[in-house]
């Protein structure tokens, strides 16, 4: 579905549809939906089917788990309340969240969680919006004893179970010691969820609640949410993750009576959210548009920027380069181009297709979303396909490859 005709070259529109297809003709790809947009106009693809062994085809309004991809949205409620001064970046979390106050912080990152020394000072809010708070997923560490006691009082991906109500994640999250002192070190995830918890707590609504009111209503974002309502639930595919050995389908969750059917006790602000192609388009357009929508502001513009610029120091890129450098093959390229904003990506350097400035990010349920000022561009591609194999991280990196060829100036 093309409209205009400045956007878009037709040869290149026809190549992407073909190497999409070509992922799904493969048999390891069930289905998809892609939206590329450029000014005021929209192209969307909805190729193969629901299902692995058929089912209803793929539609435009079909809605999936975002995964990581909810961190670029959610993190817009933290950044309403920067807005209204209702919080300030350098400010002390210790009010709203005292689990976090007087805080241990381990000798060595690898080390014993009883060898620690006290923290240099209280973690702040800016140390929270970008990652740097002392916790959080760190690939180069996974065998740490930190690490393991993370996953065992936090974890709640699809193997694990739904997460507890948030004061008792906040409680278990309190227990332990962080790795690195405040503000010293990007670490992946974490973080993302504790500013949900915060959020709920400034507002005193739940986040999903405050995210409704002042984003997604406002851009038209109907079917984003942390749960599909019984009435949209034949919308939402199943969510396969691939067995790595064999490449056989494994159901990680079922649509009716699954996960996602249900409000969760805990709303994941770091990998929560369901939504469609177009309610992500809404979103990212809005952050090109500098906060607005039509008439309406969502964002101030120097808030849309702290987010969509890189705000890690040489340090913290050079450690965050290093550890998505050892998994290339299953971060799509995506985590090795440059640096981190708030809840987002941000590339800083030419490594692939797309240029310097591009801000978004990716999901292990096989989903990415991207923003590009200079081309005043935005690409979403969903997927009901996990990152437990290599075949959706490249698809995501054959869409965006033939996205920039398609690009016509």
């Amino acid at each position: 579905m093309a409209t205009g005709n400045s956007g878009f070259s037709e040869a290149g529109l026809r190549r992407l549809r073909d190497v999409l297809a070509r992922h799904v003709e493969s048999g390891k790809i069930p289905g998809l939906v892609a939206l590329i947009s450029r000014g005021d106009e929209t192209y969307v693809e909805a190729v193969g089917t629901m299902r692995h062994d058929g089912g209803p085809p793929m539609r435009r309004d079909t809605i999936f788990r975002m995964a990581s991809t909810s961190k670029p949205v959610t993190m817009a409620a933290a950044m309403i309340l920067l807005d209204e001064c209702r919080l300030r970046m350098d400010d002390p979390v210790d009010p709203w969240l005292p689990e976090l106050a007087d805080r241990r912080v381990l000798k060595r990152p690898d080390g014993p969680l009883e060898d620690t020394v006290p923290a240099r000072r209280p973690i702040t809010v800016r140390d929270l919006l970008t990652s740097t708070f002392g916790l959080g997923m760190d690939f180069g560490s996974m065998d740490s004893p930190i690490r393991a006691a993370t996953f065992e009082r936090l974890d709640y991906s699809v193997a694990s179970g739904p997460a507890p109500a948030p004061d008792e994640w906040m409680r278990r999250l309190g227990e332990l010691p962080l790795s690195y002192q405040p503000g010293e070190r990007w670490q992946y995830d974490l973080s993302n969820e504790v500013v949900g918890v915060l959020v709920a707590r400034v507002t005193g609504k739940p986040l999903e609640a405050f995210l409704r009111e002042r984003v997604l209503d406002p851009l038209g974002m109907k079917d984003t949410a942390f749960h599909v309502s019984a009435d949209r639930i034949d919308r939402l595919p199943p969510l396969y993750g691939p067995d790595p050995q064999t490449g056989r389908f494994v159901v990680w969750d079922e649509a009716a009576g699954g996960r996602a059917s249900r409000p969760p006790v805990f709303q994941g602000a770091g990998g929560g959210l369901v939504s469609t192609v177009d309610d992500y388009h809404a979103y990212f357009r809005m952050l090109l548009n500098r906060g607005t929508h039509g008439s309406e502001r969502i964002l101030s513009r120097p808030a849309v920027e702290l987010m969509t610029t890189n705000r890690l120091t040489p340090g913290q890129q050079a450690a965050r380069d290093a550890m998505y450098g050892k998994i290339a093959h299953m971060a799509v390229g995506q985590g090795l181009h440059g640096g981190w904003g708030f809840g987002m990506a941000v590339r800083t350097h030419r490594g692939g297709y797309a240029p310097v400035g591009q801000f978004g990010w990716d999901g292990g349920t096989g989903t990415t979303a991207y923003a590009d000022p200079d081309n005043r561009l935005t690409g979403v591609l969903l997927t009901q396909v996990g990152m437990s194999t290599p075949d959706s991280p490249r698809l995501v990196h054959d869409f965006w490859t033939t996205v920039y060829q398609a690009v016509q100036h």
